[in-house]
């Protein structure tokens, strides 16, 4: 008997596996060519899971009996992994579009943060907005990623700083992951800044004792589900004392470590990530070459974000450097009012740019390795049987065309893929 498939995509010019070993990263020399097929198609099954990838007449002849809930045309046409983004910051009220003209007219992020802004700026209007508010902008958001290609996103709560208000986003990112076709990794990201009134030890303890036991309770229930623990590890915010007691008692939780470090002063943040077993560290615009290293050696992903160090006019992180010492390198879009950017085409674009990596390098750190960097490359970041069936299709002959045209992915992705399933079509 004829059995049914969710979709098929067939006759595409190339069709870009990143993997095709079941590779769980590409670090070293192997970031610098990509698996890619050329005139193959791609049957993703009803359970949302790739069933098989190949040459595209052996396709038709695998699958002439069976039928398909939707068939796309890909000739011409190149497939990609859905784009996964490492880091953002998506729940929140209240913009920072005057921050932007201060920045422009020479203020740091220091100066902006101690004035009473940053953060705290968006923390004091996060707490003032209802559940119902921040999901539709968040929503919002996730439609505006979707489109540029993006189907899997890791997603920080932080803007709540107390309890009530980092439990609010929580559930707000609970209710995205539940309702919504755009993959969600969830971290808690209560160490974002010191709240007004307390100091970072007692910020710290107030996590440790209260918040870590209240997410541990309400995952038992059900309720909640996180994945990652995030501290911002930076002079003035968290040392590295507190960063560690607090990192350490949600890993003792389950969480995977995620979080930022060596962003605008060397902390020896990436040191401290390697030898607490983090699974990934950010920003990295000040780590030490002795951080590199340790970072390579215990598998600990560095995710790269070239819109910040772009936006904020910091120093580039040193990108070519890691992956020559075989660092695992992922990208975000570090999405968050401070800067504004949706979109991971373009940050592989700056990413090749302003950091020297390759396309190949770039498109690696989009896919493959930021699922590992969200511990999902098992099942996300390559097209490889048995993957969840996320991709996009984007018309032009070479799949560089992605990186190559600046701010042009509007015009270029045709379908957006979440589990077989079209959710943007242009």
């Amino acid at each position: 008997m004829a059995s049914s498939h969710r979709l098929l995509l067939e006759n595409a010019r190339q069709v870009v596996l990143v993997c095709a070993r079941g590779e769980r990263f590409l670090a070293g020399g192997a970031g610098r060519s990509l698996a890619v097929l050329e005139g193959a198609s791609l049957v993703v099954g009803t359970d949302g899971f790739i069933k098989a990838i190949g040459p595209a007449d052996a396709i038709q002849r695998q699958f002439s009996e069976e039928t398909f809930e939707e068939r796309i045309d890909c000739s011409g046409k190149c497939i990609l992994p859905g784009l996964v983004d490492a880091h953002t910051h998506p729940v929140w009220a209240g913009e920072r579009v005057h921050e932007f003209a201060m920045k422009l007219a020479g203020a740091t992020y220091m100066d902006i943060h101690q004035a009473g802004g940053g953060i705290n700026f968006t923390v004091e209007r996060t707490r003032q907005a209802s559940e119902e508010e921040l999901f539709r902008s968040f929503q919002r958001r996730l439609q505006c990623m979707a489109r540029a290609g993006t189907t899997l996103v890791e997603c920080k709560s932080g803007y709540g700083l107390d309890l009530d208000t980092e439990l609010k986003m929580l559930r707000v990112i609970e209710r995205a992951r539940r309702e919504l076709d755009v993959g969600i990794s969830a971290t808690y990201c209560g160490a974002h800044s010191v709240p007004k009134g307390k100091t970072a030890t007692e910020a710290a303890d107030d996590i440790i004792n209260n918040h870590l036991p209240k997410l541990k309770e309400l995952g038992r229930k059900g309720e909640i589900h996180v994945d990652n623990i995030d501290v911002f590890c930076e002079k003035g915010v968290f040392d590295l004392d507190c960063t560690r007691r607090i990192l350490q008692c949600g890993k003792d939780t389950g969480l995977q470590i995620n979080f930022h470090g060596d962003e605008l002063h060397p902390m020896k943040a990436a040191e401290l990530g390697a030898e607490l077993g983090a699974q990934a560290i950010s920003h990295l615009e000040e780590v030490s070459d002795e951080g590199i290293v340790a970072m390579a050696k215990a598998k600990c992903s560095a995710v790269l974000l070239p819109t910040t160090a772009y936006m904020l006019r910091l120093k580039q992180p040193r990108a070519r450097k890691m992956l020559d010492e075989g660092v695992i390198v992922a990208l975000g879009s570090d999405f968050n009012p401070n800067a504004y950017c949706f979109s991971m085409p373009m940050v592989m674009h700056l990413a090749c740019v302003n950091m020297r990596m390759s396309m190949p390098e770039a498109l690696a750190a989009a896919t493959i390795n930021a699922a590992y960097a969200l511990g999902k490359s098992h099942t996300h970041g390559s097209l490889e049987v048995g993957k969840q069936g996320d991709l996009i299709v984007i018309n032009a002959s070479r799949w560089e065309h992605l990186i190559y045209q600046f701010g042009g992915h509007h015009e270029l992705i045709e379908y957006v893929i979440a589990k077989g399933k079209v959710i943007c079509k242009k």
